[in-house]
């Protein structure tokens, strides 16, 4: 019989069974994922450290998709456009890996107008996700 086992410390080798088994499944029902890692980097060499990397953009492409994960700017770069730049250097690459759409989310305010002003539209949302902040789910056709 299966028993459960709850842990807040999974192994690599526990998490590799769950995600391969998913990934197996979904190719029998949809076909290969083609997911493939994507960052665009910020680096600064202004300290004088050769092109250390301060910020930037990840996520992965997948069945025609852009998934931004993560974006950070650091402070002194922000409201300089950057989030454009980062958006429109990944957004361009995932056109090349032929994806026709992007979608990412976001509870932080700012970042949702930085997106919308992206050509983002919402399409969910979760509010009071933290506190009296919703979590935005936004997408864009590419």
């Amino acid at each position: 019989m299966a028993e459960l086992e709850l842990t807040d410390s999974p192994s690599p080798e526990d998490l590799a069974v769950i995600s391969e088994g998913l990934t197996a499944f979904n190719e029998l029902e949809v076909g290969p994922s083609g997911r493939l890692p994507l960052a665009v980097l910020i680096r600064d060499d202004s300290d004088g450290s050769p092109g250390r990397i301060v910020g930037g953009l990840s996520g992965y492409t997948s069945w025609g998709w852009l998934f931004t994960q993560l974006i950070f700017i650091p402070d002194n770069l922000r409201g300089q456009g950057m989030a454009s730049r980062l958006l429109i250097a990944a957004e361009n690459e995932a056109r090349a890996r032929g994806c026709g759409g992007a979608w990412i989310d976001t509870f932080n305010p700012m970042a949702l107008k930085a997106y919308q002003r992206q050509g983002y539209e919402i399409f969910g949302e979760l509010p009071a996700f933290v506190g009296d902040r919703t979590r935005t789910f936004l997408k864009k056709a590419l």
